[in-house]
């Protein structure tokens, strides 16, 4: 999950939002956890349990899926995603 400040909310409201609209993100202030901004949709599937992920063995896994994991690690890798704030 993306973590921005309540700054960042402030000054970057669309980069925010936008990735609020993918999936839920964590607003934080003075280091600490606040708040979580997501979607409509998200938060109807959330209260009604239609989500409907499911698990996969590692080698039956989509490809879509393993696109999406390869782009995490890279991020992790580039040491981005840790929840580090500037």
């Amino acid at each position: 999950m993306r973590q921005f400040t309540t700054g960042d909310l402030n000054k970057q409201v669309g980069d925010v939002t936008d990735a609020a609209s993918r999936e839920p993100v964590v607003l934080t202030k003075h280091g600490k956890s606040r708040f979580v901004l997501m979607s409509h949709d998200h938060d109807e599937r959330r209260r009604t349990g239609g989500d409907t992920g499911k698990v996969h063995r590692a080698a039956e896994m989509p490809a879509e899926h393993i696109d999406l994991l390869e782009a995490e690690i890279d991020r992790l890798a580039r040491g981005e995603g840790y929840g580090d704030e500037p």
